[in-house]
């Protein structure tokens, strides 16, 4: 009997201290780590909100850049870290879906080792061809790519980003085959293909945007579910008939595996008040960006999907992990 109270109490205790742990988080600043260089969209991102985030927290939310093995090295330092709340990490699909995937040295899995809280933006892609390359729309890109097997070049910003994985995918549902041209980085791959001497590139919205409507760059399809009104004359790949091709770049925010419910709870209110300021809103929908509201479960149910797609596209082009 005694030993059954001694339990219930323990029990008791547990609760409590959890609760108070809860109640009282966050008293210091918590930091999200950005596993890339100041500039890129995980930062851009996680900038505009972290003051707002802040406000409602009622600490300072503090961005901690570790870049390094496309992502990978960073988002490893969070996964390593106590799930108390006050270490956070930013980042892409290609982050928590496609790099661990491609690295042998990524020993983690995002859906077993993070705790998802949130993908508050998203933006889609963009198949745009250099000025004088001869095809004009998807299907003009298509027959020429079947009557010029292996000859179109397709940028990227490097092996295993998100343009590469996209190239791959439209080859697969299109049965063509192109020649993948990595850079060292999307702005060398846009210059590039800007200047004639790459033919293809399927990137962010954001970053072509302003090149479409210079006349540098021509514009085929978008990858979203419907047409953007950045780019209102372009359609989408769905309705040229291509199922299977809606692709989106996207941020997530994720915690180390085991975070209290509570303090989950406190992260997740601080995020959705950031993305409800009219100025940080307006900030990210400049850039390009789509405001997305999913809760924790919705994300992990999102970044599921996402690696399951991305590791079939891996498998059928015969990648292997390096």
């Amino acid at each position: 009997m005694q030993f059954g109270r001694f339990i219930a109490a323990a029990a008791a205790s547990l609760v409590l201290a959890a609760s108070a742990f809860a109640q009282a988080y966050p008293q210091r600043p918590v930091i999200v780590v950005v596993p890339f260089v100041p500039g890129g969209s995980s930062d851009t991102t996680m900038r505009t909100l972290s003051a707002r985030m802040g406000e409602s927290l009622g600490q300072s939310v503090v961005l901690d850049n570790k870049p390094g093995a496309n992502g990978t090295l960073g988002a490893g330092l969070v996964v390593r870290a106590q799930p108390d709340g006050y270490t956070l990490l930013i980042g892409s699909v290609g982050t928590y879906a496609i790099s661990p995937q491609l690295l042998k040295s990524v020993t983690w899995d995002a859906r077993k080792d993070l705790d998802m809280l949130a993908m508050p933006v998203r933006t889609p892609n963009v198949v745009v061809v250099a000025p004088s390359f001869p095809a004009n729309t998807i299907a003009e890109l298509v027959e020429y790519m079947k009557k010029h097997p292996g000859q179109v070049s397709f940028a990227s910003a490097g092996t295993g980003s998100t343009d590469h994985l996209s190239a791959l995918l439209l080859w697969q549902k299109t049965g063509t085959q192109g020649v993948h041209v990595p850079y060292k980085g999307g702005g060398a791959a846009i210059t590039d293909v800007m200047g004639n001497h790459s033919n293809v590139l399927i990137t962010n919205l954001g970053v072509l945007t302003p090149h479409i409507k210079a006349g540098k760059l021509k514009a085929l399809a978008v990858t979203s579910a419907k047409r953007v009104p950045e780019l209102p004359d372009v359609p989408t790949l769905t309705e040229l008939g291509l199922k299977g091709l809606e692709i989106y770049s996207w941020q997530g925010v994720a915690a180390p595996k085991g975070l209290p419910p509570a303090v989950r709870t406190r992260i997740v209110a601080s995020l959705n008040d950031a993305m409800k300021d009219p100025q940080a809103r307006k900030s990210l929908e400049d850039a390009g960006f789509e405001m997305v509201s999913m809760t924790p479960a919705q994300a992990a149910t999102e970044l599921n999907a996402e690696i399951n797609r991305w590791k079939t596209v891996i498998e059928t082009a015969g990648i292997k992990a390096e």
